[in-house]
């Protein structure tokens, strides 16, 4: 089996986020296709690989985060059939909430950031359940609904190689393990659960949308776990004061750096882990995970 890996080049950054093209006996197949604003660069990275970006047939998302399913709208109107967990479909068919929450977001931003996310047919859309199994031609690929990180997320499994999505963790050149820790759907518990079905399954590689394939060990897993909770544990009684997230951004960011400097991470890297997982996104998740433990 012979997979490419795309470099998207996200905000003129190598090495932040991935798509991965799959060579089948069926045709290619996409795994991830990062924001409609990186379409110019995965059809390049397509092409590059020996297809169109109209051979790609079968897309297959790991959850509806515009970083990692963006253009599937795209190759959709290509003729393309997308995979997706059941809760993130609806979004797919009507991305006209996701957007807009986006949008408050980054504002005037929206545009360069993500570009468009247009609405796929009902009939493109393919909701997978967990631990069905997709035929196509030689391949077999296995569903492993892994939520955590959202609710809507599923690790895509062939043979020995499992892509993750963001389940395993951010891990830019080989260095430190950290969790994307956006709001609405961080749950601790849920992720550890997840974590342990990758433990279970303990492939050879895992192909991580942030960024790249990685050996498969558990330490990498384990220090996911470890730094899940360090942060959390951070935020904790920042949120427990009742304190701004604006105000704690800031200080969350220095921890982060300072663990990164620890582990011997450049500022060039920093600025790549910063790009795929924003600071001030795992504190407003965080601060949400808090708020509904304590409801």
């Amino acid at each position: 089996m012979k997979i490419h890996t795309i470099d998207l080049k996200f905000q003129g950054l190598t090495e932040n986020i991935a798509a991965f093209l799959v060579e089948t006996s069926a045709g290619p197949i996409l795994v991830e296709t990062g924001p409609h604003s990186t379409l110019p660069q995965l059809n390049a990275g397509i092409e590059a690989a020996g297809f169109a970006p109209t051979d790609i047939q079968h897309v297959f998302i790991t959850h509806i985060h515009l970083d990692h399913a963006g253009a599937a709208w795209w190759f959709a109107q290509n003729g393309a059939t997308v995979y997706v967990h059941p809760r993130g479909s609806k979004h797919l068919a009507s991305p006209e909430r996701l957007m807009e929450s986006a949008r408050r977001i980054y504002q005037d931003q929206m545009d360069s950031l993500w570009g468009q996310m247009n609405p796929i047919p009902a009939a493109q859309v393919r909701e997978v359940a967990h631990e069905e199994a997709i035929e196509l031609g030689d391949t077999t690929v296995h569903a492993h609904h892994t939520p955590g990180h959202a609710v809507h997320h599923i690790a895509w499994q062939i043979g020995e190689v499992v892509f993750t999505g963001d389940v395993a963790g951010v891990r830019i050149k080989q260095g430190l393990v950290i969790p994307p820790c956006p709001p609405p759907d961080i749950h601790l518990g849920d992720w550890e659960a997840s974590i342990e079905i990758l433990k279970r399954l303990a492939p050879e590689t895992m192909y991580l949308t942030h960024f790249g394939p990685v050996p498969y060990s558990e330490e990498h897993l384990d220090e996911l776990k470890r730094r899940m909770h360090m942060w959390a544990d951070w935020i904790k009684p920042h949120y427990e004061a009742e304190r701004g997230i604006m105000e704690v951004t800031p200080e969350f960011q220095q921890m982060v750096a300072e663990d990164m400097i620890a582990q011997g991470i450049s500022k060039a890297d920093r600025d790549k882990y910063e790009a795929a997982n924003p600071s001030w996104m795992s504190v407003a998740g965080l601060f949400r995970y808090w708020k509904k433990q304590a409801q």
